[in-house]
């Protein structure tokens, strides 16, 4: 699926790939991306039924990892670095698995842990939307029922990966994501305790800790 991007720094620079959550879009990193752009030239895709980029026919997380490898051979990125929230950290993750040859370390930022989750799915509202509300309801429903493999397809990563948890107010139990990071052989695990939204909320801290990851993984 051709997905919509908007690009920033140096033409010559490392790639760097940014994938937002669920019912956001690429301006969810709107408050890091100047930051990261000085050192890499950035990628921000809006995922497929999110932002700019139109719906799909069906929502799945192994569809999202598809698209991803897609997106990488149309831009002729070896390798990149992906920084994945949420939604997009589970794409990460799964192309990481999957497509080893394409993939270059990992952040992962929340990523709903392949345990199952009681995650509601709210009322659709009136109000217009910036997602494909198709898109919520599917992708919710593969968070609370997640494929058992996939636990199984996390020592599959061979490329340095932080998870970055977002502490007590997560929606999401921070072991089980200490546990995915034990799972991955070069896997580790830091927490930022502002909730979900790290990225947002502690976009100092969040810049930190990737820039310390990424000299040690490089």
């Amino acid at each position: 699926m051709r997905l919509s991007v908007r690009t920033h720094g140096p033409l010559d620079a490392q790639a760097m790939v940014l994938l937002h959550g669920l019912t956001s879009d690429g301006s969810s990193f709107d408050g890091v991306v100047g930051t990261l752009a000085q050192n890499w030239r950035v990628y921000l895709p809006d995922q497929r039924g999110h932002g700019t980029t139109g719906p799909a026919d069906a929502y799945a997380f192994e569809l999202l990892a598809a698209d991803l490898d897609e997106f990488l051979e149309e831009r002729g990125l070896t390798a990149p670095v992906v920084v994945g929230h949420s939604m997009g950290a589970v794409a990460a993750y799964l192309h990481a698995a999957r497509r080893p040859d394409r993939t270059g370390p990992l952040v992962l930022v929340e990523p709903p842990p392949p345990f199952p989750q009681r995650r509601p799915v709210p009322e659709r509202s009136d109000e217009p939307l910036g997602y494909d509300w198709d898109a919520r309801v599917a992708l919710v429903g593969q968070v609370n029922s997640p494929d058992p493999g996939w636990l199984g397809e996390l020592a599959e990563i061979r490329v340095p990966a932080l998870v970055l948890g977002g502490g007590p107010t997560s929606p999401f139990p921070q072991d089980q994501m200490r546990a995915m990071a034990d799972r991955m052989p070069r896997g580790t695990f830091q927490e930022i305790p502002v909730g979900h939204s790290v990225h947002r909320e502690a976009p100092t801290a969040f810049l930190a800790a990737v820039t310390s990851f990424l000299n040690t993984a490089i």
